[in-house]
């Protein structure tokens, strides 16, 4: 049977609005984490209003989570991604490219209905060491 290892780390917002989830799991040499919003990790609220300074911030979340799964960002095989709005799709691009080039990970985005004043989420597979 795979094992699991739950993550949690105060480098990330936690649940949003309480809901029962973890930021992230291991599991089988991958963590597998929630799909993070650009919300403060202080547990501040949303940062910022447009798709760049959302998009910022869900990736230092990210970041965060999986520096505490003993990963990283260059190692994201994977993402999710949802915008409220794909007319963002070019402004999210450019802020995503900063952080996941030149070797992106493969990738999937959707245009869907988010919670009020979230412009973007992002979810993320990536192998551990």
């Amino acid at each position: 049977m795979a094992q699991k290892t739950v993550i949690s780390t105060d480098q990330a917002a936690g649940p949003f609005g309480g809901a029962p989830y973890s930021q992230a799991i291991v599991s089988n040499g991958f963590v597998f984490t929630a799909g993070q919003i650009g919300a403060a990790a202080d547990g501040s609220g949303l940062v910022g209003d447009s798709v760049e300074e959302q998009t910022e911030q869900v990736i230092a979340n990210l970041k965060g989570i999986l520096e505490a799964a003993g990963s990283g960002l260059d190692h994201v095989v994977k993402t999710t991604c949802f915008l409220s709005d794909l007319a963002n799709f070019g402004a999210f691009n450019e802020a995503y490219r900063r952080h996941f080039g030149p070797d992106f990970p493969a990738r999937s985005t959707f245009g869907v209905s988010l919670p009020a004043g979230v412009l973007v989420e992002v979810e993320a597979i990536a192998t551990v060491d």
